[in-house]
């Protein structure tokens, strides 16, 4: 029988899905978090559930915090299951429903004041965000923030009115500065290099615009912890609406389907104390860069690979791919061959064994992830997980025939038909002008390289025009398919 979940049906669900050991009641905030999207919910909201549930610190209980639109809905479909959420983690063999219950309330526009008042609350010690890699309004062929986007300008110039999660992060810092509370750490939890210094370089260049003194405050005084994290965790729709139903009992709303396995690397930088995450498998290094560099471009540039070619050859779910030949053999020479060999060693990590790990977590066949979430968002993925790969090789004098055919995928991707001739859906904001340029080059096949916001200096290196010239002259003549091919046997140049 199914069940609308709610803290008054817990104990009906407790014979098909764990649930809190803890009372509500014992939980109160210690965190803000800006972004409650799924990976959020499926990854350090399931880190404080299971320490709550050791007994541990139950003054670390989040507050959901959103500033774009469709996060008044998320409030509202939460709030109507008492912001409890339905994790289902899935492996081939086996499935498992954890009902979580870490997040205790949700702030969502318009409702900035109150976001600002719950920011400047002397109980929230960590602020944290999951706002997606292309939310903290970096130039991405710089590196460097950029004070000219409008979201930006719009705060910079009304910075007591703030609509952008940074402006609502800086005004509930001057609150608490103005009342004498210590500031809150900065904690990013998204897919970006080095994220705790752009996540400074956001706030920290937000507030110069408005006052620079304040702006050298926030440097001064406040932290911004690095980290790496890492769960597979698709997007939910219908599918897993119904499994939670018919498999589990439970009508959840907005239930979260991810893979079991799970990372967390993270300074340890927390002026006004912590949870006690390392009781529950965070691990807390002096340095995460090692880790962040070889996730990225391991695993995110691995899905960056396969989610063009998935999409020119008409795949729809990630596993499919990897039941592709072509595909999975694409990935391993290209992870093999141009991108292990450049990653710097972790500690304790043998670099092949991670990739072939990563390989098995893409070809699980219960994630239910899609080429299309993949292929989202390039303008902003392939800066940070395929062109730095290729940066770094061709530095070293070494070839980049792979990962030029990866960039020279999206750009056929981008010409808007797959091999078949099916239209394709673009989720990218610069998605306009990258068609264009995909549809100029054309006659031009350099001119997708001359959007230099994305591909910086890459740009001018001979080799990697030859190399992304060839291989998109192959696609365009050959097809997607015998491209690969090519590149597989080493006859691609």
């Amino acid at each position: 029988m199914t069940k609308a979940l709610s803290l008054d049906t817990l104990k009906d669900h407790a014979d098909k899905a764990a649930v809190p050991t803890y009372a509500r009641d014992d939980l109160s905030p210690g965190i803000v978090h800006f972004g409650v999207g799924n990976f959020h919910r499926a990854h350090q909201a399931v880190y404080l559930h299971e320490l709550f549930n050791k007994g541990r610190d139950h003054d670390w209980a989040i507050i959901g915090a959103g500033v774009m639109p469709g996060d008044a809905k998320m409030r509202d479909v939460l709030k109507g299951q008492d912001f409890l959420t339905t994790v289902v983690d899935q492996e081939a063999h086996a499935s498992s429903a954890t009902i979580t219950g870490a997040m205790i309330d949700m702030i969502a526009p318009p409702d900035f004041d109150a976001m600002i008042d719950r920011l400047a609350d002397p109980a929230i010690r960590i602020v944290s965000l999951t706002v997606t890699e292309g939310g903290y309004f970096i130039d991405p062929a710089t590196g460097k923030f950029d004070p000219k986007h409008p979201a930006i300008v719009a705060d910079g110039n009304n910075p007591d009115q703030p609509k952008t999660a940074f402006g609502l992060i800086i005004a509930g810092l001057k609150k608490r500065r103005a009342a004498g509370v210590p500031a809150f750490t900065v904690m990013c939890c998204d897919n970006i290099p080095h994220n705790g210094a752009v996540t400074k370089a956001t706030v920290s260049g937000l507030a110069e615009l408005s006052d620079p003194d304040f702006a050298a405050w926030i440097r001064a005084n406040v932290a911004f912890p690095n980290a790496m994290v890492d769960r597979i965790t698709p997007a939910t729709g219908e599918r897993e609406r119904k499994i939670a139903a018919e498999e589990y009992g439970i009508a959840d709303n907005w239930p979260v389907f991810c893979e079991e396995f799970r990372q967390w690397v993270l300074e340890d930088d927390f002026p006004l104390g912590r949870p006690a995450l390392e009781e529950v498998g965070v691990t807390f290094v002096d340095d995460v860069s090692p880790y962040e560099i070889m996730k990225l471009r391991i695993l995110n540039g691995g899905h960056a690979a396969i989610a063009y070619p998935g999409e020119l050859l008409d795949i729809h779910f990630v596993h499919e791919a990897m039941e592709n030949e072509l595909i999975a053999a694409f990935l391993e020479k290209l992870e093999k061959d141009e991108i292990i060999p450049i990653v710097p060693p972790v500690p304790d990590t043998d670099l092949t064994e991670y990739y072939e790990l990563i390989a098995r977590r893409f070809a699980n066949p219960k994630i239910g992830d899609t080429i299309e979430r993949l292929a989202l968002d390039g303008s902003n993925r392939q800066p940070k997980f395929i062109l730095p790969s290729a940066a770094a090789r061709l530095e070293n004098g070494l070839d980049v025939t792979g990962l030029a055919l990866v960039s020279a995928l999206w750009c056929r991707y981008f010409e808007g038909t797959s091999d078949s001739g099916r239209k394709i859906r673009f989720n990218d904001e610069a998605a306009d002008r990258l068609h264009a340029a995909a549809l100029a080059s054309r006659e031009k096949p350099t001119r997708f390289l001359e959007e230099r916001d994305i591909f910086g200096g890459v740009a001018d290196n001979l080799q990697f025009v030859k190399r992304f010239t060839g291989a998109l002259e192959s696609l365009r003549a050959h097809g997607t398919a015998a491209t690969l091919k090519r590149y597989i046997d080493g006859d691609l140049e």
